[in-house]
């Protein structure tokens, strides 16, 4: 209502810049056109007098003149009369209609009032666009109505520019649209109010993922590294991860995070397979034969003798320096001696596999209660640290007990 006050009143603005300097030029033209008729008459009537006199017609020719003066004096309108001689108004009417006329076309034309009306509309649905995207079962947005909530979603943070809701939403917005620029731009100022903030810090690396500067990239990384080491059990952190290794050519973290994630998720789930396709792919990629450590395991005659009926055979391999496990594998309890084979996809960590070790320890242990933490009594033995390069054999013998 007050965008049409405004425009209303600017064209009476115009209108009255058109009309008043007209009507004052119709005044001063009336008032000076007379005294000019005047002067002409004035000046005529002289020289008549002037002709007349040396004729012999006319002898007083002094009080012909004064009297002549006299009635030009008296014929000069005042103030008031020329004040109340207005011009005809309606000979301006054209003028101001034809104004109105052009600048309501031009805008009309040029103004986006089209735009100004989907705005509105776009406030009046913004409600019902809002529930949608919060309700998992309400009919999906089409692109058009993803582009209108964009839109409704400026003018809200025009108004509450800390609303950190708003600003995710306006990030995955632009992600939808494909439009980088707004959902990069979205979630740094999200992330700026609130960089403790897990979603918000999810959905600013995964933009960072997507962007094609290598900066962002390492950004994301970082990022995301750093959230690993606060939970390597996340499933969304591993992912992102990993798709940003792939995508920056370090397949072998890339394997890593999806083998982590492997492990993570239960047997059943649909997106194993497609987890497998995508670390078979990231080897062909790397062009490498896969890291496999063959590990021998046999009994000594006492651990012989001590073997449970039941228990989990848990095997660890770490660096030789540090006694945190690289990978770790757990088997159920069978005959010896035992043969099998540890790679990537056992690592405990997506950055740190099994292939990047240059030498190795391995230590299995017989687990009763199939627990990590070793309890008295556990039988358990040790390799010797060996070199390792991607591919060898270790031989292990369970002769030591847990005290």
């Amino acid at each position: 209502m007050a965008f049409w006050l405004i425009i209303i009143a600017l064209l009476i603005g115009a209108a009255a810049l058109l009309v008043v300097p007209a009507m004052r030029q119709g005044k001063a033209d009336a008032v000076t056109s007379r005294d000019a008729l005047n002067a002409v008459f004035y000046r005529d009537r002289l020289g008549e007098l002037e002709r007349d006199e040396q004729q012999g017609v006319v002898a007083e020719r002094p009080e012909l003149v004064k009297e002549l003066q006299q009635n030009l004096l008296d014929d000069i309108p005042g103030q008031q009369d020329a004040q109340t001689r207005p011009i005809n108004r309606w000979a301006l009417v054209p003028g101001v209609v034809v104004l109105v006329v052009v600048a309501v076309g031009f805008y009309l034309k040029t103004g986006g009032l089209a735009q100004v009306a989907a705005w509105h509309q776009v406030e009046a649905q913004m409600p019902e666009l809002r529930e949608r995207v919060a309700n998992e079962r309400a009919k999906p947005l089409s692109m058009e109505e993803i582009a209108r909530l964009g839109l409704g979603l400026r003018t809200a943070l025009q108004q509450d520019d800390r609303n950190i809701h708003d600003w995710m939403m306006l990030g995955r917005v632009g992600m939808a649209l494909n439009n980088a620029t707004t959902a990069t731009q979205a979630f740094a100022h999200a992330y700026r109010l609130d960089p403790n903030n897990l979603e918000v810090r999810l959905g600013y690396a995964e933009v960072l993922t997507r962007s094609s500067d290598p900066e962002d990239n390492k950004q994301a990384t970082a990022m995301l590294r750093k959230m690993i080491a606060e939970d390597h059990t996340d499933l969304r952190v591993l992912s992102l991860l990993a798709f940003n290794a792939f995508e920056q050519g370090d397949y072998k973290q890339a394997i890593g995070a999806w083998q982590v994630m492997l492990k993570l998720m239960p047997a059943d789930d649909r997106r194993v397979e497609v987890l497998k396709r995508s670390i078979e792919q990231a080897k062909i990629q790397a062009g490498e034969e896969t890291v496999k450590l063959a590990v021998n395991v046999t009994l000594s005659p006492e651990a012989a003798k001590a073997l449970p009926q039941q228990g989990t055979l848990i095997i660890s391999v770490t660096d030789g320096n540090s006694p945190v496990p690289v990978a770790v594998k757990q088997l159920p309890l069978s005959r010896f001696p035992l043969s099998f084979s540890l790679d990537d996809s056992n690592a405990m960590m997506p950055e740190r596999l099994l292939s990047a070790l240059q030498q190795v320890k391995v230590r299995v242990r017989i687990s009763h209660d199939g627990l990590a933490t070793p309890q008295a009594g556990d039988w358990f033995g040790e390799s010797a640290v060996q070199g390792f390069s991607g591919k060898g054999q270790v031989g292990v013998q369970i002769d030591k007990q847990v005290p």
